[in-house]
């Protein structure tokens, strides 16, 4: 008989994004002996999920329906009484009600990790939201919040009580993400090949609103009009894919930026396309704590945020990137213009992300930390 306690993880769905990326590294970076884990999605997962590769791990469908699903939280509900986890833990509002399912069994301990918020509630102040969430503070033992930022939020207008709070930054691999002296240019389009000396400035991330990939598109077709010394040189990876991207096809049009913009899609290589940048942007109207900073620092880029979430914990001005009001398309163009025209200020705040990253943020790091709240919520930390 496995004695391990389950962890059941619920997320809305199981695709690229930060927050899968998060609970997949957790999974996969957990000692096997410890926790025995399961993934249950109230929509879909699609090939995302092959990044698991931790043994035994079992990913459920529930395929609920927009608005409120009555069905799908019945199933919910018979699933959690077969599985009988010892915690379940769920990430962010859109699985959050689905902890109501659990209210009355025996012996579960509730985790809710915030992990950011979407574009209808950029500053966590809808008080439809605000009103559950109170109410949810009564069945959730522990909070996670991945930044200082979200911490705050928590405990100033949700009113969750500081001790039931653990702050976890996400890690990174250092290994992975590494830089490289000779870019991989053969990675890059064959057209942009035929030039030498070119500037790449990237971004990584799933195409929605919150990203605002389209102020990048804009801020660069700014510098290219009043900047002469960077109209021929400069090029934009825009790394992911999503619902916006029909509308960043057509910008990109309509901005006459084809031979300079690529939609790379979503790509298994972002460690070597990192390699292959100059400058990373996260334009991002909001965020918890972005995992593509982390990576992009961790490969040695300079990196250009916007001011919003926990990138100003990860990003500081000056040192090791550059923060930028969120929708300031004329400050955004002037920050990545700065640092295009500065191979030196590149290489030195490229370094400081580099060895900021390696002083602070680390996976196995993370995980112990994600482990010592369910052996604390279990009674096993007694036991270690």
């Amino acid at each position: 008989m496995d004695d391990r306690p389950l962890v059941a993880h619920i997320i809305y769905a199981l695709s690229t994004g930060g927050l899968e990326n998060g609970l997949v590294n957790i999974i996969n970076r957990s000692p096997p002996d410890r926790y025995r884990h399961v993934i249950i999605c109230l929509t879909t997962a699609d090939s995302f999920a092959q990044r698991i590769t931790a043994p035994d791990v079992q990913v459920i469908e529930l395929h609920k329906r927009a608005g409120y699903d009555l069905r799908c939280y019945a199933a919910l509900r018979r699933l959690l009484k077969e599985l009988r986890p010892a915690v379940i833990h769920s990430r962010n509002m859109a699985a959050l009600e689905a902890q109501l399912c659990s209210v009355g069994l025996r012996n579960v301990k509730r985790v809710h990790g915030e992990h950011g918020r979407e574009i209808n509630d950029l500053d966590g102040s809808n008080w439809k939201y605000l009103l559950f969430r109170k109410l949810m503070r009564f069945f959730v033992h522990r909070y996670i919040a991945v930044s200082k930022d979200l911490e705050q939020w928590l405990i100033a207008m949700v009113g969750v009580n500081t001790r039931k709070i653990t702050q976890i930054y996400n890690g990174v691999d250092h290994s992975r993400f590494a830089p490289e002296f000779v870019k991989p240019l053969a990675l890059l389009p064959a057209r942009w090949q035929q030039h030498d000396g070119i500037l790449v400035a990237g971004t990584v991330g799933r195409l929605t609103p919150v990203k605002d990939q389209q102020l990048l598109l804009r801020a660069v077709a700014q510098m290219l009009e009043t900047d002469a010394a960077l109209r021929d040189r400069v090029r934009l990876l825009i790394v992911g894919d999503g619902p916006l991207r029909p509308l960043l096809t057509q910008l990109i049009e309509q901005l006459a930026l084809q031979d300079i913009a690529w939609l790379a899609g979503d790509r298994q290589d972002v460690p070597r396309l990192l390699q292959a940048m100059d400058v990373f942007v996260l334009p991002s109207l909001g965020e918890g704590i972005s995992n593509t900073v982390l990576e992009a620092m961790a490969s040695g880029l300079p990196v250009i945020a916007t001011a919003v979430g926990g990138n100003v914990e990860l990003v500081e001005d000056g040192c090791n990137g550059s923060l930028v009001p969120p929708g300031d398309q004329l400050a955004l163009s002037n920050a990545l213009a700065a640092l295009l025209h500065d191979d030196s200020e590149r290489a030195r705040r490229g370094a400081n992300a580099r060895q900021r990253v390696c002083e602070r943020f680390d996976w196995d790091r993370t995980v112990a930390a994600y482990l010592r709240v369910y052996d604390e919520l279990t009674g096993r930390a007694a036991d270690r």
